[in-house]
């Protein structure tokens, strides 16, 4: 795992900070504990994609802007090579659990202006059975590369193979991990409106 997370922290805190916001102001608006986001921006968890969205519209910012490098007008390429070693960041699969489960890595973290947020995932195994369900505005594309994934939606749960794919509006409670402690490899296209 690379230092992506902690450059995760320090963005989210640079950005507050420039914007004269307190964290409890960050709180009040995005609707977050003040002490998760202290956790947060001092690296200690990084939360799923929901809480980091909520931060994102508290600060006016999308969601991008967390992960990004240098912001590029013209196409992005991004190498496998490239992204197997430098680019991941492990996001824990609740806002107080430092559990790490699933491993992104970022295809166009360069690309300024974007509305769309695509990954690769690894998918970790967790002997885990219950899930804490997250929604957050926007919509999610899901292809599954390896392996076996499970996604609880609402209140039904949808078993996709390698091959399958899954889009859905992510405003609906929803939760995604390997099937049965297994491991497993997506691409995921995460749209947020802004």
């Amino acid at each position: 795992m690379s230092d992506n997370n902690n450059i995760v922290g320090f963005k989210i805190k640079g950005i507050r900070e420039s914007k004269n916001l307190t964290i409890e102001e960050i709180s009040e608006r995005s609707g977050l504990s003040t002490e998760q986001i202290v956790s947060i921006e001092n690296n200690q968890n990084l939360p799923s994609l929901g809480p980091l969205i909520k931060i994102a519209r508290a600060l006016g910012v999308r969601l991008g802007t967390f992960m990004d490098d240098n912001d590029s007008l013209g196409p992005v390429i991004t190498r496998a090579a490239d992204r197997n070693r430098e680019s991941s960041i492990s996001f824990s699969n609740g806002a107080t659990d430092t559990r790490k489960h699933m491993e992104y890595h970022p295809l166009a973290q360069q690309k300024a202006g974007r509305h769309m947020e695509p990954f690769i995932i690894d998918v970790n195994p967790t002997d885990k059975l219950e899930y804490k369900l997250s929604a957050h505005e926007g919509e999610e594309f899901i292809y599954v590369l390896e392996g076996e994934l499970e996604i609880e939606y609402g209140k039904e749960k949808y078993t996709l193979e390698a091959g399958d794919s899954i889009f859905y509006d992510s405003i609906v409670k929803h939760h995604v991990h390997g099937v049965a402690g297994k491991p497993a490899k997506i691409l995921a296209v995460v749209y947020i409106p802004f």
